[in-house]
């Protein structure tokens, strides 16, 4: 049995981690490997095909500068790209390299924008408001956004989201929302104990 090469071996394993990748992100992201021993038929793999090639397609004009050049960047992300029938892609391009440096091949992501722009709009159709009606209306205490804006940008510093604090974030979060003095709004505890998602005995307990 003739033993794999180098290249052989990685483009396996990355075919696993373009299948991982696939599963994961379907139907939404076109995920493809390349080989670059092959220019001209350098697809060797392709997942959620949205744009239409196949197996044995030729690489693209990033693959051939890998090709030239082994200090070509090799991770470039979140790129504005379009599939040929105009459709906006975001992609991102990893390369492949082999223990000499050399690039054997690269692993693409293509993700069709489309659907997502689709989405963007209808949210904002329906988030829409009519300012010229001249009636205005607060059915929330008022602070209450703030209080809000401040919990959720508490949580993103931590990557998390309110819900997930743990016990000892939530007591920090408590000893900030006092000492920018959003406790004194009206109805806060409760307010807090909402977006946290625990009681308002939990609150003042944080709180103390």
């Amino acid at each position: 049995m003739k033993k794999k090469s180098e290249k052989d071996l990685l483009l396996s394993q990355v075919k696993c981690i373009a299948e991982g990748l696939a599963k994961t992100f379907s139907p939404f992201c076109e995920v493809v490997v390349h080989d670059f021993s092959r220019p001209k038929n350098a697809v060797a793999q392709i997942h959620n095909n949205l744009s239409g090639r196949k197996v044995g397609s030729p690489t693209t004009e990033l693959g051939i500068a890998r090709m030239k050049d082994p200090d070509f960047q090799q991770i470039i992300a979140n790129y504005a790209n379009k599939f040929a029938d105009g459709r906006q892609v975001k992609s991102t391009s990893i390369g492949i390299k082999d223990s000499s440096g050399k690039y054997v091949g690269a692993l693409c992501l293509n993700i069709d924008l489309t659907l997502f722009h689709g989405f963007q709009s209808a949210i904002q159709r329906f988030t829409a408001i009519d300012s010229g009606l001249g009636a205005q209306e607060s059915l929330d205490p008022a602070g209450a956004g703030a209080i809000r804006a401040k919990i959720d940008d508490f949580a993103a510093r931590l990557a998390s989201t309110p819900r997930a604090l743990k016990a000892k974030d939530r007591k920090t979060l408590l000893q900030e929302l006092k000492a920018s003095g959003f406790l004194d709004v009206r109805r806060s505890m409760e307010i807090v104990a909402e977006c946290l998602g625990v009681s308002r005995a939990a609150v003042y307990n944080y709180a103390k």
